[in-house]
């Protein structure tokens, strides 16, 4: 199979439905041409084709939000593509994680639908990213980085033993308070560590991919 044999349409265009290869989440919907194919096949990063401004774009060349290229599926009928990336950052203009943000329609009986997978995870990481460069006077956000890494382990450490005390307790709302405590006191770690939360999702599919094969 080769970049020839798509089916492009008779304007020269495949839709490329782009997900995030850890967390399966879509991330947009967006077209590709054969040049902006071949240009994510060769650099690695995602290229796609604005049909509003007729041309060439190379996501995240503006905003420093690329996609590195994973693996580039094709259906059945060879006319539409599934693009798995790495997001570097927002896949959206608007910041968020995901351009399908908002919904039409969801069934009131879904279960463990509500964070989006990581995406909350994501988010909760891009805000705080905004806090350390913006540093808004008045944030707690703010009080953490501006008193440094001290600080901020020390926080880490009491909020790590009060889910202990919570765990110990059988206190379920304690515990899922306390821990939710300690998942932004980490996030906040590891801004100030300038360690992307990616590559803990990578260590953790790393992990995961290793226990299948063993």
């Amino acid at each position: 199979m080769t970049i020839e044999n798509i089916a492009f349409d008779e304007r020269g265009l495949v839709p490329a439905i782009v997900q995030d290869v850890n967390t399966k989440e879509v991330l947009t919907l967006a077209y590709m041409n054969k040049e902006s194919l071949k240009l994510s096949v060769e650099t690695g990063e995602t290229w796609f084709f604005s049909r509003s401004r007729n041309e060439l774009w190379h996501k995240g060349a503006t905003s420093g939000n690329t996609q590195k290229l994973v693996e580039i599926k094709y259906d059945c009928d060879q006319d539409a593509l599934v693009v798995l990336v790495k997001p570097n950052g927002p896949a959206c203009h608007n910041g968020t994680v995901s351009c399908f943000a908002d919904s039409l329609y969801r069934n009131s009986e879904s279960h463990g639908e509500s964070t989006g997978n990581a995406s909350l995870l994501l988010e909760l990481e891009k805000l705080i990213g905004e806090r350390k460069q913006a540093m808004p006077e008045g944030s707690y956000t703010t009080y953490l980085f501006d008193k440094g890494v001290d600080k901020i382990l020390k926080k880490v450490g009491e909020e790590s033993a009060e889910v202990i005390i919570a765990a110990k307790n059988r206190n379920k709302q304690e515990l899922s308070m306390e821990s939710a405590d300690l998942i932004y006191h980490l996030f906040v770690l590891l801004q100030e560590q300038e360690l992307p939360f990616q590559r803990v999702l990578d260590v953790l599919k790393e992990r995961h991919t290793k226990n299948e094969k063993d």
